[in-house]
């Protein structure tokens, strides 16, 4: 039996092996014959509208961006409560994408919360239950051997994915297949903050089975009903999911998210495909971002700092790393960085004589409470005295008042960070953090709070949101062409971010920068993230390396998705096609208005019909609407 054991855990350290299968990847392509969903854009031309094929199948005014937003926003504001809020959104992304990311992208403060958390949670509860059309794909155990079968069944190519098994899904539990909305939310996040076009993410749900009983016996469940495979089967299972993808997109991005035991797919995959763990790596850091910003305001150098950090899981641990190499590059050896923090599960204080460990636990337990064990975390902060209190537990409330009120007793500028999703399980709000510490905390939240107004002044709580790190990761790695994601690319990630804020955020004592410029933060992120990539030599687009910061972050911006620009990309081909310059296309279709009346529509409507084959040219076509390219000369072009 020992000897079973032993082979299993030899076998779980090993690297994962390269399973390639190639006899059944390139099935015959299904034709389809129906316009993409955004060819259907009211802010389309009339010519657009034509060439697209899409004339006559919408109302037949051309809207700007302005009217389309103007009528989104009012629908979302009759909608009672956020789940339908959501559940409208979701259409929009799904039947129009431009228009969704166009929205988004001008109240990004005011929508994340209701296409990610606080609302995710419940529409991943209700998932199979609200259930009204395909996102993303799923593997289930039952493919086991023939992924590569049913990775060919998605049609785009895929620069990112976001694959979880839904085993924890915030705070929630296991929810099995329930927690697809977190891929999906997670890479509308990617598209809306760092560019990445929708079409070249992959929202991905693993089904190995529930822990959840509830869910097995719910006649609604949409996933097997069998329990949860066990870490063997997982691992085999994750080996061969890794190869089917990296093997179809040799470039592609993997983020793992809300797995129940992140560790052991982070270490085993880690230096063999471009991976990375949001939960472990993406929090820990923007933590270390918020974190970084909340020394240099406290007063209190590195050294002196004292962290209790409540919640001794994936998270927990995984943000106190990342500070532990911001304590080591501020001169600390390890050992003293290690030791600047206690952390607090639900049986206490983790220490080395309080019992058998979990093996993550064991890098920050304490071995000088002199055989006294501190049962709570209240117990923990009168004998730590602490600087920073952190929470990463999920247990809504536990920063009590009478905790608040020490944390500012023993500190000028106590940093208080109650970093639990959703906001019912924040360790405490902004407004108790800000009533009990006198205004004097410096606080970050991991779900949003709404401005405070205290002491005659309007206070904005900091979110320390992964929003405004993992998509620089993401689209760091992607345009940098990493063959893995290093921990010195996280750290940059973080470094970066914390250099991000403006003179007057400054000023204001904020931790991060608005949210509202978080296009512009993702740039500078993706910039230290390539940077990164590039001294560790993980990087293969070596000729970024030739290039200064200017010039790269002008490279960065070019190839971003930008939804207030994807009518002009059809009609500059438009405008390619018939021989005239590209400015004119959109101007004088929207002269026409929606009845496309005068003699220069009926010219350009000639030019068009008489357009030369598609054949050879250099068409973005193509690669926006779907267009072959096959058209005859004087005919539309077929579509795919």
């Amino acid at each position: 039996m020992a000897q079973s054991r032993d082979a299993s855990s030899a076998s779980a350290s090993q690297p994962p092996p390269v399973i390639l299968k190639h006899a059944h990847h390139h099935a015959p392509a299904r034709q389809t014959h129906f316009p993409a969903a955004t060819d259907y854009d009211t802010a389309n031309s009339i010519e657009a509208r034509k060439y697209l094929k899409t004339y006559g199948l919408t109302p037949p005014a051309v809207e700007s961006h302005d009217q389309q937003a103007a009528r989104c926003m009012a629908i979302l504001d009759a909608k009672p409560s956020p789940i339908e809020k959501y559940r409208y959104l979701s259409v929009l992304r799904n039947s129009n994408a431009n228009i969704f990311y166009r929205l988004l992208s001008a109240n990004v403060k005011e929508l994340t919360p209701l296409i990610y958390t606080p609302t995710v949670g419940e529409a991943c509860q209700k998932w199979s239950e609200l259930y009204t059309f395909p996102e993303g794909m799923y593997l289930s155990y039952s493919d086991k051997g023939h992924l590569h079968s049913v990775i060919q069944n998605w049609p785009h190519d895929v620069e990112i994915t976001v694959v979880t098994d839904g085993s924890r899904i915030l705070g929630l539990g296991d929810l099995g297949i329930n927690g697809m909305g977190i891929p999906v939310g997670k890479l509308s996040l990617y598209t809306a903050c760092a560019g990445i076009h929708p079409k070249k993410t992959l929202p991905l749900c693993l089904d190995l089975g529930t822990g959840n009983e509830e869910l097995r016996n719910d006649p609604l469940y949409m996933g097997s009903r069998r329990p949860k495979v066990t870490a063997d089967e997982e691992r085999e299972f994750l080996d061969e999911m890794m190869s089917a993808l990296t093997e179809r997109w040799p470039s592609i991005v993997i983020q793992y998210e809300d797995f129940k035991n992140p560790f052991p797919s982070l270490e085993r995959y880690q230096n063999t495909y471009t991976m990375f763990n949001d939960d472990i790596q993406g929090t820990g850091a923007v933590i270390l971002a918020g974190f970084i910003n909340a020394v240099k305001q406290s007063g209190t150098p590195a050294k002196d700092q004292r962290a209790v950090f409540l919640g001794a899981g994936s998270a927990g641990v995984g943000v106190a790393k990342q500070i532990v190499q911001f304590f080591i590059n501020e001169g600390l050896t390890e050992d003293q960085a290690r030791r600047c923090f206690w952390l607090v599960d639900s049986q206490g204080l983790v220490a080395h004589d309080r019992g058998k460990l979990a093996d993550h636990k064991l890098y920050f337990a304490r071995d000088d409470n002199e055989g006294k064990q501190y049962k709570s975390l209240e117990e923990v902060v009168d004998y730590v005295k602490p600087t920073i209190l952190m929470g990463l537990s999920t247990i809504g409330g536990a920063f009590t008042p009478q905790i608040l009120e020490k944390m500012a007793t023993m500190n000028e500028r106590p940093v208080v960070f109650p970093l639990s999703n959703p906001s019912s399980k924040s360790e405490c709000t902004f407004e108790d953090a800000i009533k009990y510490t006198k205004g004097k905390c410096l606080f970050a939240s991991g779900s949003p709070f709404p401005t405070l107004h205290h002491d005659g002044k309007d206070l904005v709580p900091g979110q320390g949101n992964n929003m405004y790190v993992f998509p620089g990761i993401g689209m760091g790695a992607i345009l940098s062409k990493s063959v893995s994601v290093t921990q010195n690319m996280i750290y940059a990630s973080a470094e970066a971010l914390s250099t991000a804020l403006l003179p007057d955020e400054v000023a204001q004592h904020w931790l991060y920068p608005a949210i509202g410029r978080i296009r512009d933060v993702s740039v500078i992120v993706t910039r230290g993230v390539i940077r990164a990539a590039q001294k560790d030599k993980v990087d293969r687009e070596l000729a970024l390396r030739n290039i200064g910061d200017e010039e790269l972050d002008q490279y960065i911006r070019e190839r971003m998705y930008d939804p207030f620009k994807e009518g002009e990309r059809v009609e500059n081909e438009i405008a390619e096609l018939v021989g005239r310059p590209a400015s004119s296309t959109g101007k004088e279709a929207g002269a026409n208005g929606a009845a496309g009346a005068g003699q220069p529509q009926q010219q350009r409507a000639k030019a068009l019909s008489d357009a030369v084959p598609l054949e050879g040219k250099p068409t973005l076509l193509r690669e926006v609407t779907g267009y072959t390219g096959s058209g005859a000369s004087g005919g539309t072009p077929s579509r795919r």
